[in-house]
């Protein structure tokens, strides 16, 4: 395997280096320093992975990352960006611009970086999905119906216009992209209505400010688009800009409410930053990016280096609508173990999207499930599995097992959850508190009081709460007093790597006895060794999880090992 690791810090990069070897003795490793340096690397030689640090001097990763992915050069190369920070909207960030895995440093293993190769496979096919799709949004309307502008489609064949018409004539040409800041905000807590006067008097400010012959569109949700055609120089450009975002940082008000909306803009010129109309949004879309990136409410014109490719989880998108049509989701369980006998007590529900032929995991699609709110129709299909399937190991094995279902916390904004969830129990015949609803804690950041009426609904049926990935990110003691939590599920993250660790020995020390002292049931995960599981043992941790006792599986697979009827004596 060949791996290109860009880290400006030279012991992660040494530590780096002995995992890969540490797995894999004849990996060939080139290293870079820089984002400059990773880039020159990069042009000079394929690689079959590369290992991408977020937080470099000067110019950080995802600017990296866009810049390889709108190249000329095809690179079939997985990307994995890593950071100290264990931040979920990083990690979305990340996935969004391009990457195929995000790791925090500490989590960091030969097996993860071999997922994230896989995951490059299936680019090229997605690719075409997307030049199809644009091709049939292309064939829609002129004309915008909300605003009165120009849609898409128009705007598209003006610039394609404009820029052959510039190679005759002297002269730049401008696209401005303009994105407004925070509009989810307003829909969500003003009603699409508001949302939508809000865009009409948005177009009509911009339009009053504008000279009438550039071309001014609306592209689609809270994004618009002008053309300024023969421009001397790109300070015209800035002007425009400017105006624009002085007009539109005044309130607006609607049914008696004051709203504040600013906006982002994103600025190409040609024939300086492209010579297509797709590279002019391209680099456009790369310019919004960075201002929104600045703090919003401000413009920023293209530059080289902020190449990008935003594509990737809108391709998914499309074929995860498909996926429950098509049977591709699977779903897989991995056993849990009582610590003192190891006797199996449940498992935990993991779902698998079967895609090109290799498994995917949930980290690579449900990100894009929540986005596009699919996530509600596979989350039901996954209680609904689950629940089933435990009702027909209960009747096999005669025990009372557990079945841990993970939700995700846009699911907790469907109010109907807690009673589809009831249905399931009574159809199966399932007893509440045999099932574990896992929540992760950022999940609990946000009071909303949809999700706040969603938990409390599925406490009161009777299924236990578990705080999952407790000692990572956003961990807060806090949680474990406010929410019916009575499960906590301590993150792989806090197992000791090696006996010798004292201090990540005394920190899932202090972590047990706090839980414990709460009264609350702990569970073990990532118990990949007999070490880990000793260790579990040793501390009181009642169930323990991990690779190293038995790995998620397919229902088959579960049935063989845990099921089968003891074979004849002869």
């Amino acid at each position: 395997m060949h791996v290109l690791i860009v880290d400006d810090d030279s012991i992660d990069r040494e530590h780096l280096k002995r995992t890969l070897w540490a797995d894999d003795s004849s990996c060939r490793i080139v290293e870079a320093a820089t984002v400059d340096e990773g880039l020159n690397c990069f042009s000079q030689a394929r690689f079959d992975v590369m290992l991408l640090d977020y937080s470099m001097p000067q110019r950080d990763g995802i600017e990296m990352l866009m810049e390889l992915r709108n190249g000329k050069r095809d690179h079939s190369t997985a990307i994995v960006m890593m950071s100290v920070s264990e931040e979920e909207q990083l990690a979305l960030d990340c996935l969004r611009a391009g990457a195929q895995d995000f790791l925090p440093k500490s989590e960091i293993n030969a097996p993860r970086l071999h997922r994230a190769i896989l995951q490059a496979q299936t680019r090229f096919a997605l690719e075409q999905e997307l030049v199809k799709s644009y091709q049939r949004v292309k064939q829609l309307a002129e004309s915008d119906s909300l605003t009165g502008l120009a849609n898409r489609y128009l705007f598209d064949e003006s610039l394609k216009f404009a820029v052959t018409s510039r190679k005759r004539n002297i002269g730049k040409l401008a696209l401005i992209l303009i994105d407004l800041d925070h509009f989810k905000y307003v829909n969500d807590h003003h009603g699409h209505a508001v949302g939508d006067q809000l865009l009409r008097k948005v177009a009509n400010r911009m339009r009053g400010c504008l000279r009438g012959n550039e071309m001014f569109a609306r592209l689609g949700g809270d994004e618009f688009a002008i053309t300024l055609g023969y421009i001397d120089n790109p300070q015209d450009a800035s002007r425009v800009a400017q105006r624009l975002l002085r007009v539109l940082e005044k309130p607006y008000e609607i049914d008696g409410a004051f709203i504040n909306t600013g906006a982002s803009i994103g600025i190409a010129i040609h024939p300086d930053n492209g010579d297509t109309v797709e590279e002019l949004f391209k680099h456009a879309d790369i310019a919004l990016y960075r201002a929104k990136r600045q703090g919003r409410n401000q413009f920023c014109f293209f530059h080289q280096e902020m190449q990008t490719q935003f594509s990737r989880r809108y391709q998914l998108e499309v074929r995860l609508r498909e996926a429950m049509n098509r049977n591709e989701l699977v779903m897989h369980y991995q056993p849990v173990f009582e610590s003192g006998q190891r006797e199996l007590v449940g498992f935990e529900a993991l779902i698998r999207w079967s895609l090109d032929g290799r498994l995917c995991s949930p980290a690579e699609f449900i990100p894009v499930a929540e986005e596009s709110a699919l996530i509600h129709g596979i989350g039901r299909w996954v209680i609904e599995q689950a629940i089933g399937q435990l009702a027909i190991w209960h009747r096999r094995s005669g025990r009372a097992l557990s079945m841990a279902i993970n939700i995700s916390a846009v699911q907790l904004n469907d109010p109907g959850l807690a009673a589809f969830l009831n249905s399931c129990l009574i159809f199966h015949g399932v007893a509440p508190a045999q099932v574990e609803i896992e929540l992760t804690e950022t999940a609990l950041l946000d009071d909303a009081e949809e999700k706040l009426a969603s938990i409390a609904a599925i406490h009161a049926l009777g299924c236990r709460i578990a705080l999952d990935d407790f000692g990572t990110g956003f961990s807060s003691i806090s949680h474990l007093r406010s929410f019916p939590i009575s499960i906590v599920k301590i993150d792989r993250s806090l197992m000791p790597p090696s006996e010798d660790d004292s201090r990540a020995l005394a920190l899932i020390r202090g972590v047990v006895l706090m839980v414990d002292a709460l009264g609350l049931h702990l569970v073990g995960e990532g118990a990949e060794t007999e070490a880990h599981t000793q260790l579990c043992q040793r501390l009181g941790i009642h169930r323990i999880q991990g690779y190293y006792l038995a790995r998620p599986t397919t229902c088959e697979d579960i049935e063989q090992r845990f099921f089968a009827p003891p074979a004849p004596v002869n």
